[in-house]
């Protein structure tokens, strides 16, 4: 349980700070917050975040997922999200959104902050689409310690364009846009950008198994069984394909395990991180 892992108890607001990168011919500054840099040579934990996320809606789990693990983290929003460079109102992304995050801004991202994973020990945690990036970013580096990924998508399901569809209504006429305002500047940058594309006719053939086997590092896929945006299939095609790949499901746990069961995660991950048996 979270009360047994040692200094959890006073962890600070994350600092955001800004570093300009650029990607696909033009400049874009990303928002973005070290976690306990002090820490020198421990491994670094970069957070991937979910389609309507941002550095500040990890709210303090990456501080204590650091912790617990001890190590480094680096946080922060992608283009379009938080307070990073937003989208322009008359872009619309393309399918291949996530393979472009994975092969032009992270690695971009990364140069500019000095990370070279073959250097330290660099390991990627994901959600939800985060969790995409993060796989398809390991079938293209062979330089990581591991991937761990929170509910993942590896292609698209019913059940996932069914609550996307949800989320629209709930964005258009009831307080989703709200709730969203405070951790973007741009709440409609985030929240179309990510919607469109996802309820685009182009985009029902999204997937990313074939790329999967090229994974060759240490991969912990984590998902809630009332997960509603996607069945047990995502990760247990991870399992299929990347082998060696460690699968944990969640009884009583949706599309959000760092929130709906957080204690669990706080010591299943760190084991993993050191080789242990989950």
């Amino acid at each position: 349980m979270l009360e047994k892992v040692p200094g959890l108890t006073d962890v600070p607001k994350l600092l955001s700070r800004y570093v300009d990168i650029r990607c696909g011919g033009k400049s874009i500054s990303i928002e973005y917050a070290w976690i306990a840099p002090e820490r020198g040579e421990a491994p670094l934990l970069v957070f991937l975040h979910e389609g309507l996320g941002s550095l500040a809606m990890w709210r303090d789990f990456p501080q204590r997922l650091c912790q617990a693990s001890n190590c480094r983290g680096l946080v922060y929003s992608r283009p379009g999200y938080g307070f990073s460079t937003p989208r322009a109102g008359d872009e619309n992304w393309t399918v291949d959104f996530m393979h472009r995050h994975a092969d032009e801004v992270l690695p971009a991202l990364l140069q500019a902050l000095h990370v070279d994973g073959g250097r330290q020990a660099l390991w990627l945690l994901g959600h939800s689409d985060g969790g995409s990036i993060a796989l398809l970013y390991a079938a293209k580096v062979r330089q990581l310690a591991g991937v761990v990924v929170l509910a993942p998508h590896i292609s698209v399901e019913k059940c996932a364009l069914d609550s996307i569809r949800k989320a629209r209504i709930a964005y258009e006429s009831g307080t989703l846009r709200t709730r969203l305002a405070p951790f973007h500047h741009d709440p409609d940058s985030a929240f179309w950008g990510w919607n469109r594309v996802w309820l685009s006719q182009e985009f029902t053939n999204w997937s990313i198994v074939d790329d999967l086997p090229a994974i060759v590092c240490p991969v912990l896929a984590i998902q809630g069984e009332q997960d509603e945006y996607a069945t047990m299939e995502q990760i247990r095609g991870i399992a299929r394909h990347v082998p060696g790949s460690v699968i944990l499901e969640i009884p009583d746990c949706g599309h959000v395990p760092h929130r709906d069961h957080r204690e669990t995660l706080l010591q299943k991950i760190p084991r993993f991180m050191q080789g242990l048996p989950i």
